[in-house]
């Protein structure tokens, strides 16, 4: 008998500290892979038969932190900071005029709304805004000296809709795209346009704790 009430005890206290270990994981940490997709703009005042700026699918990879504010069951609002790096967004256009490529960095802190928060299956919404920079490079596409600017600073606003689906545990996949409404990089070109979208698209694991 008295081995049988300490089981239970024993029982007890762990679906105890289960439950409150699981009331207790406010934090995560996400990282994702995709891609960046930005459109073919025109270019204004060059002539040439192909007036078009084409814009690559760069290979971008996201990390992200978040911190639950409230909720939990139905609903949750958590603060998050979504770190995209967008390593090599490379670009063409048929006068030698533009960079070969260019990296882009966005930090942008933000509010992210679940729904069925406590489910295995949670869809959300986030936006917040932040700033980031576009790295051109030195080089022009078909070869030679960039002389034109090559480090440009930019305020971001951001907003994303996504799914989480729990797998196992702590563990998480997440599914997500977000706009990233920034500047414009550097490229030796007019476009007659000052803000552009930075649509990322991909998906990755994230972990609660």
């Amino acid at each position: 008998m008295a081995r049988k009430r300490f089981g239970i005890a024993v029982l007890a206290a762990m679906i105890i500290l289960a439950a409150s270990a699981a009331a207790q994981q406010k934090n995560e940490l996400s990282g994702l892979i995709g891609r960046t997709f930005i459109s073919d703009q025109g270019v204004t005042g060059i002539s040439t038969f192909d007036p078009i700026l084409h814009s690559g699918n760069g290979l971008t990879f996201q990390v992200n932190y978040g911190r639950r504010l409230m909720g939990g069951g139905f609903a949750a609002l958590t603060f998050e900071v979504p770190f995209v790096v967008n390593y090599d967004e490379d670009i063409h256009f048929s006068v030698n005029v533009v960079p070969e490529q260019y990296r882009s960095y966005f930090v942008t802190p933000s509010l992210r709304a679940n729904i069925f928060a406590a489910n295995a299956v949670s869809p959300w919404v986030s936006f917040g805004g932040g700033f980031g920079h576009f790295s051109e490079s030195s080089t022009l596409e078909f070869g030679g000296p960039n002389t034109g600017k090559t480090g440009t600073t930019t305020g971001i606003f951001q907003m994303g809709v996504g799914l989480d689906v729990k797998i196992w545990h702590n563990f998480s996949v997440r599914g997500e795209a977000r706009d990233f409404f920034s500047g414009i990089p550097e490229l030796n070109v007019n476009t007659g346009k000052s803000r552009q979208h930075n649509i990322f698209a991909g998906g990755g694991v994230v972990w609660h704790f």
